[in-house]
């Protein structure tokens, strides 16, 4: 069991070095589920002399008023044989064999993070005493209980010293030591009341009766050791200090631990208790029932590691990787995060995420119906029919078949094709546009990174931009390339004029009547049809390969080319992440260090039983 102690104490230790030690966290501590015994006391109830006489040794600060201004972790170990020394978590290479010296460096390291001044500090210090002469126990000495303030001390003192005690004593995993003085009235004890609020039934509060030779002549403290004046569910352990005077006289506690057992065995009031009496008794009770705690909070610590372990992964995987120090680092890590744009991007056009099938909506519906608004009918009225005929005949009117009308018929209808096609090229590159910014948003990797993210989202913008000028170019050059040639063997096609009841000997200018003209019409009307329906298939073919599968295949490629020219601090500017979110991150992979360690620490111990 001696392992469970020492594994709490490694623990905690570690705990206090990344800065988990209780304070509020959006995760749960580490610390606030180890289990741990708090001495609680008012100021010169005789705390410090009960941590000494179970140590062995004078090792702590004394003088008047708040001695104690930060936590004290005493961890104490025991060894078969050897000098008794003392290390400290912050000097973990130096071993203390002179205590005087320990209680200068207390004094030191408190003034170190408080100042000199009277405050106190919620930071514990570390210390760990190896000795034959002790049983392995965790004691956490707190600053003492007071009811006011002294000069050089402001007037909150008073609070901030109950709540950082309660702080500690309030949690479940919490064993209190309450120590009071005998020869004061239990009912006005600091320690008892505050232990009474957190731990009303007594059921994690051993209580520590101190100064029980220095009762008035007649009294005695048998009522209250008895569970009588105050019942706890552990019988209560009573204590006799050094005096003052021993204490100026440098009295060994060894020897005062002899005379306290022979105060108990002699003193007919008590000699009935004194099998479970003083100072040594109080360790191994504290010691024993510390491993027996330790051991039933072993399952729910486990618990509590493995989900901590997988929350702080998954914060740390939603913040993403730390940045590289080197250029070459920077730059793969800004093409890295660029590549999962990128395919966030494809993602969305091949249906993998919604979006792309915008694109074919504005095939199948936009450009047909924008098609079919044209109005060719009113195009080819019969009035502009004739007009049009009239114009392309010039001064000599055509002999046989009015070309010239003809192809200034169908230009003129053909021309205003480039109007919807430009329109589904536009349709088409506000529908990439719109995907680039969403695949932005979506990318995890870039929301870390601002100025990355604005530069990414104008590259991508601007080569939009050049395959849109390039599919409006290749798109209208389809329109174009039907204006230029027309297809002969549609014409050859249509009936001739005598086939259809005309008189080919008639007047040239007859040619002009109304039922020719309209003949007229209905010919090129036919023939514009024609075009639109290919129109129709090869548009889309057109805008695919040059926006669509070229946005996809190169939408970032001159950004990468440009990238490839930057220096290191130029792409460092490209990471410039926020410095909270750098201070998270470090912060969590701490902890998550500590709690993957912890996890190792108690898997060794559980199985090695």
């Amino acid at each position: 069991m001696e392992n469970l102690i020492a594994l709490v104490n490694r623990l905690q230790r570690a705990c206090t070095a990344l800065g988990d030690h209780g304070e509020e966290s959006a995760l749960p501590t580490l610390w606030d589920a180890l289990p741990s015994i708090a001495v609680v006391g008012g100021q010169s109830s005789g705390k410090s002399s009960v941590l000494e006489s179970v140590v062995g040794k004078d090792f702590l600060p004394r003088g008047s008023g708040i001695v104690t201004r930060r936590p004290l972790v005493l961890q104490l170990h025991r060894i078969d044989e050897g000098r008794e020394y003392a290390e400290f978590g912050h000097l973990p290479r130096k071993r203390f064999t002179d205590f005087a010296a320990v209680r200068k460096e207390i004094a030191d390291e408190t003034d170190r993070e408080t100042g000199r001044s009277k405050q106190i500090s919620t930071v514990p210090i570390y210390l760990s005493i190896y000795s034959p002469n002790v049983v392995n126990l965790t004691l956490i000495d707190l600053p003492g209980l007071t009811k006011v303030a002294i000069d050089g001390q402001s007037e909150s003192i008073v609070m901030d010293i109950e709540n950082m005690v309660r702080s500690y004593i309030e949690k479940p995993n919490c064993i209190i030591l309450a120590v009071s003085p005998a020869n004061q009235d239990l009912a006005t004890s600091d320690a008892i009341k505050i232990s009474r609020e957190v731990d009303p039934k007594g059921e994690r509060t051993f209580g520590v009766l101190t100064k029980i030779d220095l009762m008035d002549q007649g009294t005695d403290a048998v009522d209250i050791l008895e569970g009588k004046a105050y019942k706890l569910q552990f019988p209560w352990i009573g204590i006799v200090n050094r005096s003052q005077a021993d204490i100026n006289k440098n009295v060994d506690m060894i020897a005062a631990r002899r005379r306290e057992r022979e105060y108990f065995a002699q003193t007919p009031q008590y000699k009935h208790l004194a099998h479970r009496m003083g100072s040594e008794h109080l360790g191994k009770v504290l010691s024993k029932h510390l491993e027996a705690v330790i051991k039933s909070r072993i399952p729910s610590l486990q618990s509590l590691i493995n989900k901590t372990i997988l929350e702080l992964e998954s914060e740390l995987s939603r913040l993403g990787k730390p940045i590289a120090t080197d250029a070459g680092g920077k730059l793969y890590m800004i093409m890295e995060i660029c590549r999962v744009f990128d395919g966030i991007f494809k993602e969305h056009l091949d249906g993998v995420r919604p979006g792309g099938d915008q694109i074919y909506n504005v095939f199948d519906n936009h450009l047909p119906a924008a098609m079919k608004r044209l109005r060719f009918d009113k195009h080819l009225a019969l009035e502009n029919v004739r007009k049009l005929i009239a114009e392309a005949d010039g001064y000599q009117p055509h002999l046989i078949a009015p070309e010239q009308g003809y192809r200034r018929l169908i230009e003129t209808a053909l021309i205003t094709i480039k109007g919807p096609s430009e329109a589904a090229v536009d349709a088409v590159h506000g529908i990439l546009k719109e995907l680039v910014h969403k695949s932005i948003s979506e990318t995890v990797e870039l929301k870390q990174y601002p100025s990355l993210r604005v530069e990414v989202g104008n590259a991508a913008v601007e080569s939009l931009d050049r395959m849109k000028e390039e599919s409006r170019k290749a798109t209208l050059q389809l329109v174009e390339m039907e204006c230029s040639y027309l297809t002969v063997d549609f014409f050859r096609k249509l009936p001739q004029d005598v086939e259809k009841g005309g008189n080919p000997t008639h007047s040239i200018f007859d040619r002009y009547n109304d039922s020719y003209l309209r003949r007229v019409g209905s010919n090129v009307l036919s023939y514009v049809n024609m075009v639109c329906a290919s129109l129709r298939n090869s548009i889309p073919k057109s805008i695919v390969y040059c926006q669509v599968r070229e946005s996809k295949r190169s939408l970032l490629d001159h950004f990468f080319a440009e990238l490839g020219k930057r220096e290191g601090r130029q792409l460092g500017t490209l990471l410039d992440e926020d410095p909270a979110v750098m201070q998270r991150r470090l912060s969590l992979a701490k902890r998550l260090e500590l709690y993957r360690s912890a996890q190792a620490e108690i898997d060794s111990v559980t199985w090695s039983k």
